[in-house]
């Protein structure tokens, strides 16, 4: 033994306190949370004794050491009695933010104050110590532990620098046509796989516009890119790939918004200089790169507005004002501002605000018949920090009541990829009944299983696409009023509002247990969906948009009896078309497209009965095929039209069914001997276009 450990021995036997070191973890916070602490603590400094404090009974056997509870001071005093003759040598002491342990910690700190090794909710663990104030100070407050060293630009013994990197990815997708324009679009994130709400969004509203125009999309990437683009190189013509910056700064510490200091990117900004214009800028935080139309998929600072009114800290005034300035600032510059809903446009206050709401695939979110049960279906990627408030609310004020009431109902919930990274806790919830699923690829076959559809969103901006795919799916929906504004529902009639955790659990219970009320909610939210929220409806929307700032040189216009010559040219040089009296489409309705004021391709249809359309003939020039001629002049009808369309094609044609199912239309039958000169059977297609 060293003369050194013979002092402190001898020290500390003077003081009557045993000179070996022990561990007392407190418990203040979750169980798991807790039990969790202690084992890491265990393994941390195994060849101490270790002591559980916690408000309750004691239990020498386990060195479980009970306190009556009361105020700190009262605690402290039953401390120092209960360990009194042992000298702490660390103190782990949970920080996550339950009000019931204030005293427990308190008086923990009061005990030890040099030897509290603090865990936060994700049991990341932190020695508070008086040199390094600052950031004890920030982690005691909820900062997460790899941001409470951060400091900003100009602060001595600056520890971390952002970084940006310079590599840029590109990969050649469809090529571009002479008959179609061009636009640049930027997104903060690549958008496929189709995982949340915003990615839908742009991929079917891209997909859309790639009828009319060619898609130079520059993409945002966080680690490696998606394994699987050929979704989206199938209809955008280029895609450029931009890592996205490690930002390093302290969220307060900028006087714009850390989300959009997050994407400044010089690389991006290089990239975009020899981007065809003009630029679609989708989502505020990307407003700093410019571009002529910005689409707002929420506004943002009505959400922070909303935070604010509910928490009333000095940080969430701080938000707000940053997201107010810059945004206010962001839609000035704007040529074009495309938002969600009406509210979203009157909130903006742009003279040229577009409204574009959010949809849905009707064809592939198709009215399946309702299951037997009791099963809730949530859907809220956690990245968006509304729908972990969501969950939180449903889970903690909700669900153990309507579960008590309904032992066999069911919840599901699909949080997203890498949940448990922004979950409060380390560790993602569970309760009796519940099935929490992070990253699903298809959500439709949970739809299909569910009995009720849960919205629970207490703030939100925007409007919401989950809702939109329960209504499509004809799934009754109980709502607050933030999760399903903007949208034209109306209480009790096609959705059940509800905002209060009582009324919540009430609406709940009685929809799962009223199948007439349910079933009439979901049908007419059904019908909802298709009057408004189609992508092929919204996409003509996107299509008329992007035609103002960069019109395709395909010009299409009703077919005048001066056309006819052209029409039968065009019909003669397409044999294996249908052959009709050209004179006979001008009695019906026609379509000519022009290509520098030249005929390039016609179609004509006719309505045959209410809501039901048949296409005679489409026929484009040979020399112009393959270039998009035939999408443009097919979605320019189905623009003109409702309900459903038939057509024949010869069962030879493969080049013109590929364009159709490409266009949505399904095989529906077969008629043999339909065509002459050849003999052929027809194949018969069939859209329904909502």
């Amino acid at each position: 033994m060293s003369w050194r450990a013979v002092l402190m021995k001898l020290w500390f036997s003077l003081r009557g306190v045993d000179p070996e070191a022990v561990v007392v973890c407190y418990a203040t916070g979750d169980d798991g949370l807790f039990r969790s602490m202690t084992e890491e603590a265990r393994q941390l400094i195994p060849d101490r004794r270790h002591y559980l404090v916690h408000i309750g009974e004691s239990d020498p056997t386990r060195n479980l050491i009970g306190l009556r509870g009361g105020t700190a001071g009262d605690l402290y005093l039953q401390l120092r009695h209960a360990l009194r003759g042992l000298r702490v040598g660390m103190a782990p002491v949970l920080f996550t933010g339950d009000s019931r342990h204030h005293s427990l910690r308190a008086a923990a700190f009061l005990f030890s104050p040099t030897r509290i090794l603090a865990y936060n909710s994700r049991l990341e663990r932190h020695h508070l110590q008086l040199r390094c104030a600052l950031a004890s100070l920030l982690f005691f407050l909820g900062v997460p532990l790899d941001r409470i060293w951060l400091r900003p630009r100009g602060w001595p013994g600056r520890r971390e620098r952002s970084t940006t990197p310079d590599t840029v990815e590109i990969l050649e997708g469809r090529p571009t046509s002479p008959s179609r324009a061009q636009v640049s679009v930027l997104s903060p994130y690549v958008p496929y796989p189709l995982s949340h709400g915003g990615a839908v969004r742009m991929f079917h509203l891209l997909r859309e516009a790639a009828i009319t125009h060619d898609i130079f999309l520059f993409a945002f990437i966080e680690d490696d890119k998606p394994a699987d683009l050929t979704p989206l190189l199938a209809f955008c013509a280029r895609i450029t790939l931009v890592p996205k910056p490690r930002y390093r700064e302290p969220r307060w510490a900028s006087l714009d918004p850390p989300e959009v200091c997050e994407y400044r990117s010089p690389a991006m900004q290089h990239a975009l200089q020899a981007a065809p214009r003009p630029l679609q800028t989708e989502y505020t935080q990307l407003a700093s790169y410019g571009g002529d139309i910005l689409v707002e998929h929420d506004i943002t600072f009505d959400l922070f507005l909303q935070v604010h009114n509910r928490r009333q800290t000095l940080s969430c005034a701080w938000d707000l004002w940053r997201w107010r300035r810059f945004e206010s600032r962001a839609l000035r510059n704007a040529r074009i501002a495309v938002v969600m809903s009406d509210k979203d446009a009157a909130l903006s206050q742009h003279p040229w605000a577009t409204v574009i709401p959010n949809g849905v695939d009707l064809q592939r979110f198709t009215t399946v018949p309702e299951p037997g049960g009791c099963r809730i279906l949530f859907i809220g990627s956690f990245r968006h920090f509304p729908n972990v408030g969501a969950f939180r609310f449903f889970l903690g004020e909700v669900w153990q009541r309507l579960r008590q009431a309904l032992p066999e109902a069911e919840f599901t919930a699909v949080a997203g990829p890498d949940a448990a990274l922004y979950w409060p806790e380390r560790a993602l919830p569970s309760a009796p009944g519940l099935q929490l699923l992070e990253f699903v690829a298809d959500v439709k076959p949970l739809y299909e299983r569910a009995n009720l559809v849960i919205v629970p969103t207490l703030v939100s901006a925007g409007t919401n696409i989950k809702l939109l795919e329960a209504m499509a799916m004809e799934r009754a929906v109980v709502s607050t009023s933030s999760g399903c504004a903007g949208l034209g529902l109306r209480h009790a009639e096609s959705v059940w509002i509800a905002d209060s955790p009582d009324d919540f659990l009430e609406a709940c219970l009685t929809l799962l247990q009223d199948q007439t009320l349910r079933r009439s909610l979901a049908a007419n939210a059904r019908l909802l969906a298709e009057q408004r929220f189609s992508w092929r409806r919204l996409g003509a929307l996107q299509r008329d948009l992007l035609r103002q700032l960069a019109p395709p040189p395909v010009v299409i216009r009703p077919a005048e009896p001066a056309d006819l010559h052209a029409i039968a040219s065009l019909q003669a040089a397409s044999p294996e078309a249908s052959t009709w009296d050209p004179a006979s489409y001008l009695n019906q309705q026609c379509l000519l497209a022009e290509f520098e004021n030249r005929p390039a391709g016609f179609a004509a249809f006719r309505q045959t009965a209410p809501r039901e359309w048949e296409l005679l003939n489409l026929a484009v020039n040979p020399d112009w095929r393959r270039q998009g001629m035939g999408s443009q002049l097919l979605a320019a009808v189905l623009e003109q039209m409702e309900g459903e369309m038939f057509l024949e094609v010869r069962a030879s044609n493969i080049a013109a069914q590929t364009l159709y199912r490409r266009c949505g239309f399904q095989v529906t039958g077969l008629r043999p001997g339909y065509y002459e000169n050849p003999p052929e059977p027809a194949i018969v297609m069939r859209l329904r276009f909502c």
